[in-house]
C-alpha cells in the first residue's frame, strides 16, 4: 500500500499535469502495454481510485491500455495520477468501462479454429459417383470411337460391299436357270442346305441360302480381316501408345475392341441378309413360307425366323472373333496378324471335313456353324444350336483370357 500512496502522491506531480494537458500519448501509452488488469493494483487503492475510473483515465494519455498496463507495479499510477491529479480535471468526459476479458497477449496472433470436415458418407457417395458416372461415360465414349474407327475404313466398306453382292450373285444365277428351263424349286439335287431348294417358290428363302454360302468362308475371312487388325494395326500404324496415355486403361480398351469386333459379325449378317430379302423381293414371289419339316407359316412368322437366323449366325462368329483378337495382341503386324487369323480358318475348315478326324470335329469353333437350319424346323431343334452357343462361348472366354494376359503385360513401344 505504500508504493500505490506513492503513486498517488507522485500523480499529483507536474509531470502528469503536462500529460495530462498536452494529452501525450507516449507515457500513458507505454503504461497501456503492460497487464495491469490482473495485478495487484486492480483491488488496490489506485485500481479504485479516480484515476482507474476519472477524467485521467480516458485521457488521451488513457486511451491506451492503462486500465489494463502495469498500475499494480506503479508506473500507471505515476502516470495517471492520483485522486486529486490536475490532469484529471481537465481531460474529457470517459467513455464506458470495457467489458472484463482475458488480458491481451503480446504474442502472435491466434490460429483460427479449423473448419468442421464433411461427413464422410457424403464423400464417400461423392466418391462413388465420380467412378461410376465418368468411368461409363468414358467407356460408352470409347466403345463409340472404335466403332466410328472400324466402320469408316475404306477396307471395312469395301468388305461389307462384297458380302453384299454374294446374294445377288446367287440371286442371279438361279433366275438365270430357272428361265432357262432348268430345274425348279423342288428338282434341285441337292447342292446345298435343303431350303435352297425354295428359292424359286419363295424369294425368302434366299435369304437362308445366302447366309449358307457365306458363312463357311466369306462372313469368316472378313471378320478374320477386322479382328487381326483390331491390335496388331494400331500398334503398326504407331496409334497404339497414344490410345494407352488416355485414361482407359488396357482391359477397357481390348474390351472395347472386342466388342467393336462383335458389332461387325451382326453388321455383316444383317447386311447379308438384307441385301438376299431386297433381291429375293425384286426377283422371285414372297409368300407363305413351308419349312423344312413341311409346315407352312405366314410371311410375317417367316421374316421373325429370317431374324432369328441372322442373329444365330453372328453368334455363331463370336469364337473366332475371339480368336482373331487373340492373334492381334501376339504381333505388331496388322497384315501378319490378318494372314494368320484366316490361315487358321482355312486349316480348321479343312480339319473339319477329314473324317478321319472326326474325334475332334465337335471341338472345332465352326463344327455347328450351319445349325441355324433347324430354325426353320417346327418344332425347332434346340439341341445343335445350343451346342453352338456353348462352344463359342468356350471360345470366346479361353481366347479373350489369352488375349488379355497378353495384352495386359505387354511392352508397348511403337
Amino acid at each position: 500500500m505504500s508504493r500505490a500512496d506513492g503513486a498517488g502522491r507522485d500523480g499529483g506531480s507536474g509531470r502528469t499535469e503536462r500529460a495530462g494537458r498536452t494529452g501525450g500519448p507516449g507515457p500513458a501509452g507505454t503504461a497501456g502495454t503492460g497487464t495491469a488488469g490482473t495485478g495487484t493494483a486492480g483491488t488496490g487503492t489506485a485500481g479504485t481510485g479516480t484515476a482507474g475510473t476519472g477524467t485521467a483515465g480516458t485521457g488521451t494519455a488513457g486511451t491506451g491500455t492503462a486500465g489494463t498496463g502495469t498500475a499494480g507495479t506503479g508506473t500507471a499510477a505515476r502516470a495517471g495520477g492520483g485522486p486529486g491529479a490536475p490532469g484529471a480535471s481537465r481531460a474529457r468526459m470517459p467513455s464506458p468501462p470495457p467489458a472484463p476479458g482475458p488480458a491481451p497477449s503480446a504474442g502472435p496472433a491466434p490460429f483460427p479454429e479449423p473448419s468442421p470436415e464433411p461427413s464422410p458418407e457424403p464423400a464417400a457417395e461423392a466418391g462413388a459417383r465420380r467412378r461410376s458416372g465418368p468411368g461409363a461415360l468414358w467407356a460408352l465414349g470409347l466403345f463409340r470411337s472404335e466403332l466410328v474407327t472400324v466402320f469408316r475404313r475404306w477396307r471395312t466398306l469395301a468388305l461389307l460391299g462384297v458380302l453384299a453382292a454374294v446374294p445377288l450373285l446367287i440371286g442371279i444365277a438361279v433366275r438365270i436357270e430357272t428361265g432357262d428351263g432348268g430345274p425348279g424349286g423342288g428338282g434341285h439335287g441337292g447342292g446345298g442346305p435343303a431350303f435352297l431348294t425354295q428359292i424359286t417358290n419363295n424369294g425368302l428363302f434366299l435369304v437362308f441360302a445366302a447366309l449358307a454360302a457365306t458363312l463357311p468362308l466369306f462372313l469368316p475371312m472378313a471378320v478374320g480381316v477386322v479382328a487381326g487388325d483390331a491390335i496388331a494395326g494400331e500398334a503398326s500404324a504407331g496409334t497404339l501408345r497414344y490410345l494407352l496415355v488416355a485414361p482407359a486403361g488396357r482391359t477397357r480398351l481390348l474390351l472395347a475392341k472386342f466388342t467393336a469386333v462383335l458389332a461387325f459379325c451382326l453388321v455383316a449378317t444383317v447386311t447379308v441378309a438384307v441385301s438376299a430379302l431386297a433381291v429375293g423381293a425384286l426377283l422371285f414371289p414372297l409368300g407363305e413360307v413351308t419349312l423344312i419339316s413341311g409346315t407352312t407359316i405366314t410371311l410375317g412368322e417367316g421374316l421373325l425366323r429370317a431374324l432369328a437366323v441372322a442373329v444365330a449366325v453372328a453368334v455363331s462368329l463370336t469364337g473366332f472373333a475371339a480368336l482373331g483378337l487373340c492373334v492381334s495382341t501376339l504381333t505388331n503386324s496388322g497384315i501378319a496378324a490378318m494372314a494368320a487369323t484366316v490361315g487358321l480358318l482355312i486349316t480348321v475348315q479343312i480339319v473339319n471335313t477329314i473324317p478321319q478326324l472326326d474325334v475332334v470335329h465337335p471341338y472345332l469353333f465352326p463344327h455347328y456353324w450351319l445349325s441355324f437350319a433347324d430354325l426353320l424346323r417346327a418344332p425347332v431343334h434346340w439341341e445343335e444350336l445350343l451346342r453352338n452357343l456353348g462352344l463359342q462361348t468356350l471360345y470366346a472366354a479361353v481366347c479373350g483370357s489369352v488375349a488379355w494376359a497378353r495384352f495386359s503385360n505387354r511392352d508397348i513401344t511403337v
